[in-house]
C-alpha cells in the first residue's frame, strides 16, 4: 500500500476547535498565538511584535468567529478600529486560556518537516500581545502556582 493511502486531513484544526471549546466551557478567555510571517495572515501590522501576535478570540471580543479546517477568521477592534482578521491554521502556534495559561502548542501534522515549537520558543521575553490583550494577560512561562491566586504587574 502506498503512503498516500494512509494520508489523513490535518489534525490541527480539530485540536484548535476542541481546545477553544474546552476553554469556553470553563468560562475562560481563549487566546491564540500566531506566527504573523506565514503567508495569508491578515492582522493589523501594529499588533505584530517580533513576528508574532496574540489574539483574543472570545465570543465577546470578536464578530463572526469561524474556525474551519483551513482558516481562523473573524472581525475585531484594534485600537477602536474594526479589522477583518484571517489566520491560516498553519500559522496558529498555540491556544491557551488567558486567565490560567492552560492550553497547548499545536503540534505539526504527522509527517511534517519541522517539530512543533516548545513553550520556551513560543513565549520568550520579547513577546508582547496585541492591543486586544493587555501585557499582564500573557500566559505564564511556568505552571501557575498552587493555592491562592495572585497578581503580578509586568512592565
Amino acid at each position: 500500500m502506498s503512503e498516500d493511502f494512509f494520508r489523513m486531513t490535518s489534525h490541527r484544526p480539530y485540536l484548535l476547535r476542541a481546545l477553544v471549546e474546552w476553554i469556553n466551557d470553563n468560562d475562560l478567555t481563549p487566546h491564540i498565538l500566531v506566527d504573523a510571517g506565514v503567508p495569508g495572515v491578515q492582522v493589523p501590522p501594529s499588533s505584530v511584535k517580533d513576528g508574532r501576535v496574540v489574539l483574543n478570540i472570545a465570543e465577546r471580543a470578536v464578530v463572526r468567529l469561524m474556525i474551519d479546517n483551513e482558516m481562523v477568521s473573524f472581525s475585531a477592534r484594534f485600537s477602536g478600529v474594526s479589522y477583518p482578521v484571517q489566520v491560516p491554521i498553519s500559522a496558529v502556534l498555540a491556544v491557551y486560556a488567558r486567565e490560567t495559561g492552560q492550553g497547548m502548542a499545536l503540534p505539526d501534522d504527522i509527517g511534517g518537516s519541522e517539530p512543533a515549537p516548545t513553550s520556551d520558543e513560543l513565549l520568550h521575553d520579547g513577546d508582547t500581545p496585541s492591543d486586544e490583550t493587555p501585557p499582564d494577560d500573557r500566559p505564564p512561562t511556568s505552571p501557575p502556582p498552587k493555592g491562592r491566586p495572585n497578581l503580578r504587574v509586568v512592565k
